[in-house]
């Protein structure tokens, strides 16, 4: 499965309109398939929700990592393959939190650390492609005062026994993103092989 990857290196605010149908496109002509990062700021604007539960609440913070993602390759559009797919890019963050020894607890498609929120997540289908935002705190600086919550630069030297380890830092966060998102696609190109290797009954 081609999956295009671009990482921007601007900050700017997710307000969730990115997360309308072929964004990649009409910002960076980038066809088909497609995960944008970058890092900066979310308040999302209520007309942008997507999320019933979230009508009248605070979506916001000064800064965080974003990915977004498009996938193109169910016609029509699917909304479970859509949040199946969500769900398996958290549960590839665990993982990758997990193997810099920093223990999280999941709970749908979200991510707590010490019972406090690490991430937000929405999936959404338009009617040509499922799309998949996933933001990561990397402090807990504006988020909403109604949540607990901590980012990633706050991990560092507040694990029990870290000896004070630095986790995460602005040198190493782009190898972290790009772990993320490579563990991602070879996920789905692996699904993809074993379809074709799979011998129906």
């Amino acid at each position: 499965m081609l999956i295009t990857h671009k990482h921007l290196s601007k900050n700017f605010e997710y307000d969730g309109s990115q997360i309308e149908a072929s964004w990649a496109f009409k910002s960076f002509k980038i066809k088909g398939s497609a995960i944008i990062t970058w890092i900066g700021s979310m308040n999302i604007k209520p007309d942008n929700l997507k999320d019933f539960e979230d009508i009248g609440l605070e979506i916001k913070s000064d800064n965080m990592v974003h990915f977004m993602l498009e996938h193109f390759d169910e016609q029509p559009a699917n909304l479970r393959i859509g949040y199946l797919r969500q769900r398996l890019l958290v549960m590839i963050l665990k993982e990758e939190l997990a193997n810099k020894g920093i223990f999280s607890s999941r709970e749908g498609d979200d991510i707590y650390i010490d019972s406090k929120k690490l991430t937000v997540s929405i999936a959404t289908v338009s009617s040509s492609s499922m799309k998949i935002h996933l933001g990561i705190n990397i402090t807990s600086d504006g988020t909403p005062d109604d949540v607990d919550t901590i980012g990633l630069f706050e991990l560092n030297n507040k694990i029990a026994n870290s000896n004070s380890k630095e986790y995460f830092n602005y040198s190493n966060l782009l190898i972290f993103i790009n772990d993320i998102v490579n563990n991602y696609i070879n996920e789905l190109n692996s699904i993809e092989l074993d379809i074709s290797k799979t011998n129906l009954l």
